[in-house]
């Protein structure tokens, strides 16, 4: 079963306006994984969808959702996939892709059938993010193997941690969707600060591996009028191009990061120092 909804996209002067419940309506996915279902979020934030899949004794087929008007779920767009539970399948037209936790899968324009699998191991969890394209690209899985890794961060700052670029244009022929997973180690807390903005992509960040009774803080908005939003295990926060998208945690976390815009270049951001935020 796929369960869909929908958002508007939000004015920055309108945003600095709104309050605790307003901030979590336009922005916050609370819930992404409900046993044998397909969550998804379609968002006016370059038309970037955000979703789970959690198989437990049923497969489940990624259909096509009301606001796509297309026959099939990828007709005119590409998909990423990066397991964040136990390994899992997810098979692509008849094609068997078996993922271990924290590997990916691109799944290109085009492909018809998409089928989230559980293999019985455990509970996989597949994190979805998806993009319009324009053309179509092979689907190619992306192992632990085959991730560009990067050491980030200093204990100094409690922003020490290890960032795993996944589906990103060095590795995988895409569109505009780009996707990673960074680790924060532990004692360390903060994720992407200094912060930044880049007005030529949106983001989604996915939040996850965070223990039992802790938080997360998401600081979002303008640089100069910024907000906050609290976040709990396996939640998602939507990122405006107009907006930071910076956090702390009660413990260190993980989180994935996806993109879309019309720039694949990682570095293409206007940084923020931590003393001009306000």
């Amino acid at each position: 079963m796929t369960k869909h909804e929908f958002r508007y996209a939000a004015n920055p002067v309108d945003a600095r306006k709104y309050g605790t419940e307003e901030l979590r309506r336009e922005f916050l996915i609370d819930k992404l994984f409900v046993e044998n279902q397909i969550q998804l979020t379609y968002s006016m934030y370059d038309r970037y969808i955000v979703g789970g899949a959690m198989p437990v004794n049923e497969d489940l087929k990624l259909e096509t959702i009301p606001y796509l008007k297309s026959k099939n779920f990828l007709d005119r767009r590409e998909l990423g996939v990066i397991n964040v539970g136990a390994k899992g399948k997810v098979t692509v037209d008849g094609e068997d892709y078996e993922l271990n936790t924290k590997e990916a899968l691109y799944v290109g324009k085009d492909s018809k059938d998409v089928v989230f699998s559980s293999l019985g191991e455990g509970q996989p969890l597949f994190y979805i993010n998806s993009a319009p394209a324009h053309k179509r690209f092979p689907t190619k899985k992306v192992g632990a193997k085959d991730a560009e890794v990067v050491q980030l961060g200093d204990e100094k700052y409690a922003n020490k941690r290890v960032l795993n670029k996944l589906i990103v244009n060095s590795i995988v022929e895409t569109c505009q969707l780009q996707m990673g997973l960074t680790e924060l180690l532990p004692g360390n807390v903060w994720n992407t600060m200094p912060a930044h903005t880049h007005s030529r992509r949106m983001e989604a960040y996915f939040y996850f591996n965070l223990e039992e009774g802790q938080a997360i803080c998401h600081f979002m908005g303008e640089p100069q009028h910024t907000r906050h939003i609290f976040i709990e295990n396996n939640q998602a926060v939507l990122s405006p191009e107009w907006s930071i998208h910076s956090g702390s945690g009660t413990c260190n976390y993980s989180f994935v990061w996806g993109m879309a815009g019309e720039n694949l270049d990682y570095g293409d951001m206007d940084v923020c120092a931590p003393n001009e935020l306000k």
